[in-house]
């Protein structure tokens, strides 16, 4: 087994909790920035830490004269925006557990949630989700009481807890300490019912504290993100806490249509996403680059940024020619792209996944560093991540200090730190099956370098083992096909079968701009588009190119394409967007036995069949 620790930078009290991250930032400078509210679209009002302090504690206050209990769980149903985190706090003031919710789950995972938790109430952010609710409410006789955000609720909370002193919403504040439970953060699960994380103040206060001294030029006051990520979703959830404590402002978006116009509104320092995000940012650039005449241009440059930053890793640098190249497309593409991004951002963080080399060289070219990190909802977010001045790209960092990684004997990733869950709520069994002593066992597949550097090469139980005995993990096969513009998802298929294929889904965003570009003006639908033989031509060229990376056996032969896109929406895919495999092969099973069947009738697709 190898082994990689870093010891804590930074120990915290016992007595402390998560809360007091906000009280000492605000004690370093009452004055500073620390949250910006989006008064109307694009336009930006700031929030100093101590008003966002006492707005915190006239919500606990509201909270505690509700009746709301130390140690109580309270459900939080909502887009990411302001009130998100400012319940959240509040609700840590007031001593309570937060349970958060995705605002996309159905009436049945609000009930789950809701009833295996045991909360008492529930937060939900418009009438509609209210709604939701009312329609299992039946089944939930515990949660005595609702709010909601985008009515009065807050404000009549507030004025309600006008009579709680100062002195009893400090007992509450510290009834908790470091040990005590923060949240449960329910997992969205690709199979089964959701477990509920039991994450403690400890998690957070110490992931924080160590983050912020090995991170100190991305996270330090001056500083500013745009939240756009679901912030039921713990890397969010971790990423709002972090910058509370660490004094970066923050400004939230929930439309991820209006995430681009609101970034050169708000001039963020460091962004965070998933891979899918910066894939999408790349292709949209290239897409709309060819529509204005300038796809030549654009490609020249992504393939001199590939260069320039792969030669940054050799030992004699980028030659005069490269980086003379370099400069003239900083002049000519990068700064534009730089300036989409609102002109002031540097660093970005990137988890949920691999990014892929080629999109973290040509990020890194055009001036933005991507920090990519790992971590689990049962991690409380990140384990590992790449340090501004120590980055491997295609690499998903080191340790951070408090953390350990080790590889199992069978190629698991292990992991332990403060940050680790307690448990799974109220199930015991899934807790003991996750544990190794202290290691928590991921689930996930890697490798360690010599200097603790992790690859994430699949999930251990998504490995596919064809008929001729091959082992394949079909993240490496599906991630950089989801780079081609027109490819959406990718779901790599084989167990037991005598070669692996490949479902394959059509971005219907991105699809008309790739025909105008491919010189089919006329509009297409998505039944169309999957018959058409250019569009083919495009996906088997797709596949293609990524099969020289592999072997015969594990690369992929044939592929079908599906009739809709693999969303949350559909059902295939989870909040985080990770595909729901059993889902999608229940679903498709039809397209995946004439993939297998030996039928001249057969509808999909052989490799090279097609050319443009």
């Amino acid at each position: 087994m190898k082994v990689f620790e870093v010891p804590p930078l930074v120990q915290s009290d016992l007595k402390t909790n998560i809360t007091d991250l906000l009280i000492d930032r605000v004690k370093k400078d009452p004055k500073l920035p620390l949250m910006a509210k989006q008064t109307e679209p694009n336009v930006w009002t700031n929030v100093s830490a101590a008003d966002y302090l006492e707005e915190v504690k006239s919500l606990a206050k509201g909270f505690i004269a509700a009746g709301i209990e130390p140690g109580q769980r309270v459900g939080l149903m909502s887009k990411t925006r302001y009130e998100w985190a400012l319940c959240d706090f509040a609700l840590w003031f007031a001593g309570a557990v937060s349970v958060p919710i995705y605002e996309s789950s159905a009436p049945s995972q609000i009930e789950w949630i809701l009833s295996d938790s045991g909360a008492v109430a529930c937060i939900f952010e418009t009438p509609d989700l209210e709604k939701l609710f009312q329609t299992v409410k039946k089944s939930l006789p515990d949660v005595k009481k609702t709010w909601l955000i985008e009515s009065s609720n807050l404000s009549d909370l507030v004025a309600s807890g006008s009579k709680i002193t100062n002195e009893v919403l400090e007992a509450r504040r510290t009834s908790a300490n470091l040990d005590s439970l923060a949240t449960i953060i329910y997992t969205s699960g690709t199979t089964g019912k959701p477990k509920g994380c039991e994450l403690l103040h400890r998690g957070f206060v110490d992931l924080c504290k160590n983050a912020e001294a090995v991170l100190p030029d991305v996270v330090c006051p001056g500083g500013s993100t745009l939240l756009f990520l679901p912030m039921a979703h713990v890397f969010a959830r971790f990423v709002s806490v972090l910058c509370a404590s660490g004094g970066v402002q923050v400004g939230h978006q929930p439309d991820a249509k209006n995430v681009a116009p609101a970034m050169q509104s708000f001039h963020p320092t460091f962004l965070l996403a998933v891979p899918r995000v910066f894939e999408k940012v790349y292709n949209s650039a290239e897409q709309r680059a060819e529509s204005g005449g300038k796809g030549k241009i654009f490609r020249a440059a992504a393939e001199t940024a590939v260069a320039w930053s792969t030669a940054l890793d050799s030992p004699k640098g980028p030659s005069f020619g490269l980086n003379l190249k370099h400069k003239v497309f900083d002049a000519l593409v990068y700064k534009k792209l730089r300036a989409a991004m609102g002109g002031r951002v540097k660093y970005a963080i990137s988890g949920g996944g691999p990014l892929g080399a080629r999109l973290g060289h040509f990020y890194r070219a055009i001036g933005l560093i991507v920090l990519e990190g790992y971590g689990l909802t049962e991690t409380t977010a990140p384990v590992t991540i790449g340090r501004p001045g120590n980055v491997k790209i295609g690499k998903v960092g080191f340790a951070l200090p408090g953390c350990a990684v080790k590889i199992a004997d069978d190629g698991e990733i292990w992991l332990k730190g403060s940050n680790t869950l307690k448990g799974y709520w109220k199930n015991p069994s899934a807790t003991k099956s996750t544990f190794e002593g202290e290691w928590f066992k991921s689930g996930d597949i890697g490798t360690l370098d010599d200097d603790g550097f992790l690859s994430i090469t699949g999930r251990k139980k998504e490995l596919i083992i064809t008929a001729g005995g091959k082992n394949v993990a079909p993240a490496q096969l599906e991630d950089p096909l989801r780079a081609n513009p027109l490819i959406s998802q990718a779901v790599v298929i084989g167990d037991a079968k005598p070669f692996v294929s490949a479902l394959v889904s059509i971005d219907e965003e991105m699809l008309p701009l790739w025909l105008e570009n491919n010189g089919i003006k006329e509009p297409m639908s998505l039944d169309q588009a999957r018959e058409n033989p250019l569009v083919l031509a495009e996906i088997s060229k797709a596949i293609e190119n990524v099969n020289k990376d592999f072997s015969t056996a594990e690369s992929i032969r044939k592929f079908s394409v599906l009739p809709e896109d693999l969303t949350e929406k559909s059902g295939h895919l989870t909040p985080s967007l990770k595909i729901k495999r059993s889902v999608v092969t229940e679903d498709y099973a039809h397209l995946i036995d004439d993939i297998y069947a030996d039928s001249a009738k057969s509808t999909c697709h052989n490799i090279g069949d097609y050319k443009i």
